[in-house]
């Protein structure tokens, strides 16, 4: 069935995102409104807006999956896509699309619980002889059975949440003392966010890299992947930056690795788009971590290297078509990196910065791209993630790929609120990455600053903020011109004015 029109269960670039290729696809677009979020640039994007603004009950807007589903009952939508975030990693959500005759851009049901609890898609990784860590065989169900497994495998250990992943309910344990309270806290932490306290255990890996692979398959039993991604440049467990390739694999290893990462997928019929992690240890062993049974926030570095369109893919998929390409057609050419620009104060510990975006501007060419669900005027709030935009650069190799990524984050301007922005530029200056020699510890172990600033950049901040600020004030006034000449006021004016003050 050929899909005519999609509502997209989510909001902010990933919206902005599948718009565009819905829009390609002669796909009709309907999106969602909050009262939280009321002039987001996605709803000037879409065809029709649903309108969720006044509030039913106390459920979060984008995770009242009845309301969803009535709403797109109501319309006759045929598909839903549900993004990246909980929706897309619930099976509720896409077994209620199926029992409604709604097609859901994703996976099967079956296949999001089985790869979503972290416990059973362990089973299924030990039944195909798919490398793993040692740890529990399956959920801990008290911190006293957990000091007796971490004493058999030999501290430090790691305590995991066995629903859903992006950090939660993760506690290092480094000494026997420390296991009941870390035990507690990954227990709470994982109800609160799964609304499942279920915990395992597994032997914790020193400074091991983070590699993904990226997987596509359709409804007919073709899978392929596409490559891998380095994602080691994290801090508590959260992604900063992401590359494809990485500089840690060479041919052998990554048919190797992504040969498993295809036949754990098969062993759940898996179809659409999926990434399955490994851990990669100093001596090239890999172990299985997980399988993210959606479209990941780092998927168009994939995009940038095989040249295809992974949303688009995953539509096709959804609409029962056949992978248009095999496993040897597939070809990485080039590199790229991906820069999550957040709304964080890096100075004070990567605090939230909310407010407004006064301004933002940024690079366009060959080698960049921008993924972004925000412009001028944009507020970030409380009540969303903190992302203003992904920068996705691209190089013939690695260190061209540095190089033009630095030239990218020097030419992007944002007024009003404070960003990782100097955080990306300290990491790009840092020896050992450029190197290609990354960790997960990386910014704990190489790091002895956290930011970066380029020499005389907060004085022209200051000369910037100095002369707007002159411009609103002079608005009715005629100074608008020079003082001395009648030249108009510009910054570099305004910067000789003030140094003769």
């Amino acid at each position: 069935m050929k899909i005519k029109s999609l509502l997209i269960a989510n909001r902010g670039e990933i919206a902005v995102r599948i718009i565009n290729t819905a829009k390609k696809l002669a796909i009709k677009t309907y999106v969602i409104k909050t009262a939280k979020e009321p002039k987001a640039m996605y709803l000037e994007m879409a065809d029709e807006i649903i309108d969720f603004s006044e509030s039913i009950e106390d459920i979060p807007e984008f995770l009242d999956i009845e309301r969803i589903i009535n709403a797109a009952k109501e319309k006759n939508i045929d598909a839903i896509h549900p993004g990246y975030g909980f929706l897309a990693e619930s099976p509720y959500f896409a077994q209620r699309c199926q029992e409604v005759n709604i097609i859901y851009i994703g996976p099967s049901a079956d296949a999001i619980y089985k790869m979503g609890n972290k416990t059973i898609a362990k089973q299924i990784a030990i039944k195909h002889k798919i490398p793993l860590i040692q740890g529990s065989d399956g959920n801990v169900s008290s911190f006293k059975r957990a000091m007796v497994i971490a004493r058999n495998i030999g501290y430090p250990v790691i305590l995991k949440a066995a629903s859903g992943g992006g950090g939660r309910g993760m506690r290092i344990v480094e000494k026997p003392k420390e296991m009941e309270k870390n035990y507690k806290l990954a227990t709470t932490e994982a109800q609160k966010a799964f609304n499942d306290a279920s915990v395992f255990i597994e032997k914790y890996i020193k400074n091991p890299r983070h590699i993904e692979f990226q997987i596509i398959a359709d409804k007919h039993g073709n899978i392929v992947h596409l490559g891998e991604r380095e994602c080691s440049i994290q801090r508590k467990h959260q992604k900063l930056i992401e590359e494809s390739p990485s500089p840690a694999l060479d041919n052998k290893l990554r048919k190797e690795m992504g040969e498993d990462a295809i036949r754990i997928a098969k062993a759940v019929k898996y179809y659409s788009a999926g990434t399955v992690e490994f851990l990669l240890d100093s001596d090239n062993k890999y172990y299985f971590m997980e399988m993210n049974t959606r479209i990941q926030v780092e998927h168009p570095v994939t995009e940038a290297v095989t040249g295809v369109d992974l949303i688009e893919l995953m539509i096709k998929v959804a609409e029962e078509e056949k992978l248009p390409f095999t496993q040897k057609d597939v070809k990485l050419k080039g590199w790229a990196i991906e820069y999550r620009i957040n709304a964080e104060d890096v100075q004070s510990g990567f605090t939230p910065n909310q407010g407004i975006l006064e301004r933002f501007c940024y690079p366009n060419g060959k080698t960049t791209r921008i993924d972004t669900g925000v412009s001028d005027g944009a507020a970030i709030t409380p009540y969303f993630d903190s992302m203003i935009a992904k920068l996705i650069v691209t190089g013939q190799t690695r260190e061209k790929a540095i190089t033009n990524s630095l030239t990218a984050l020097n030419k992007i301007r944002i007024q009003g609120l404070k960003t990782t922005i100097p955080f990306h530029k300290a990491v790009l200056n840092t020896k050992s990455f450029r190197e290609g020699d990354l960790s997960t510890s990386f910014i704990d172990t190489e790091m002895t600053k956290l930011f970066h600033q380029e020499p005389g950049e907060e004085e022209m901040a200051a000369f910037i903020a100095a002369f707007d600020y002159l411009l609103e004030v002079q608005s009715d006034e005629e100074a608008v011109v020079d003082y001395e000449k009648g030249k108009n006021l510009t910054p570099w004016l305004l910067n000789k004015r003030l140094k003769s003050l």
